[in-house]
């Protein structure tokens, strides 16, 4: 976005922008807050931009298990079990495993013990030779995908964990990227199993409305069925646990 176009926006003067940029001028906060909101700055980097002008941070980073988070973190469970039998995460900022559902145990079948020691990365797991990586039948497809979402993240946040995370991921052993099928309209996860290959495609969800730290950062990851026949297997292994 141009500094024309980011004055046309928000209201603000390309000579205030420029005056801001150059630190001829102090912004105030409601100034801050205006340009964070129209260039989707996450709340961490507000805060640390409020910090360099002088002012104190307005968004709290509270524990997920702060009083004052638990509505929306027991909304956030809900979601996790109500999306059962599929598959659902809950990450944090750094791909972290902040909560799961049971459905997740078809993923991470056959991975190493000290890989699903906390705290438990799903970018790491996933690509790790001793993780998902050698079930993953579109291995270089979907270790693409990963890979420039981390870098995406880190390029636009500057966080200095997620590059960390972003070469640490690349540096793991993996096959160049296929190309997608031309049937494809989302990347798969294509998951070698016991019931056999199963497709699934993936929806991020976010809080929007975030005014916390945490809660901003936090991502629920719901794997969907990409075929009839990924359904099937899903539904089936679920009729046979709850026989048992």
């Amino acid at each position: 976005m141009s500094q024309l176009d980011l004055s046309a926006r928000t209201g603000v003067s390309t000579r205030h922008l420029s005056y801001v940029e150059t630190g001829r001028s102090r912004p105030t906060r409601a100034m801050i807050e205006r340009l964070a909101a129209e260039l989707e700055i996450p709340l961490r980097e507000r805060n640390e931009l409020l910090l360099a002008a002088g002012l104190a941070p307005a968004y709290p980073e509270r524990s997920l298990d702060a009083p004052e988070l638990l509505a929306v973190s027991g909304a956030l469970q809900t979601i996790l079990d109500a999306h059962l039998p599929f598959p659902a995460l809950l990450l944090d900022r750094w791909w972290n495993v902040v909560d799961r559902n049971a459905a997740t145990d078809v993923l991470l079948a056959g991975c190493a013990a000290e890989l699903l020691e906390p705290p438990v990365n799903a970018v790491l797991l996933t690509l790790h030779p001793e993780g998902l990586a050698p079930r993953i039948a579109n291995l270089g497809q979907w270790r693409a995908h990963l890979l420039a979402q981390v870098r995406s993240r880190a390029a636009r946040t500057g966080d200095r964990r997620l590059h960390q995370l972003a070469d640490r991921a690349a540096a793991l052993p993996g096959e160049d990227a296929g190309r997608a099928a031309r049937a494809d309209v989302v990347v798969p996860l294509e998951l070698e199993t016991a019931a056999g290959v199963l497709r699934f495609f993936s929806i991020s969800t976010a809080v929007e409305s975030a005014a916390d730290v945490t809660i901003d950062e936090l991502r629920l990851e719901a794997f969907y069925p990409a075929d009839e026949a990924t359904r099937g297997a899903i539904a089936a292994g679920a009729q046979a646990a709850a026989r048992r």
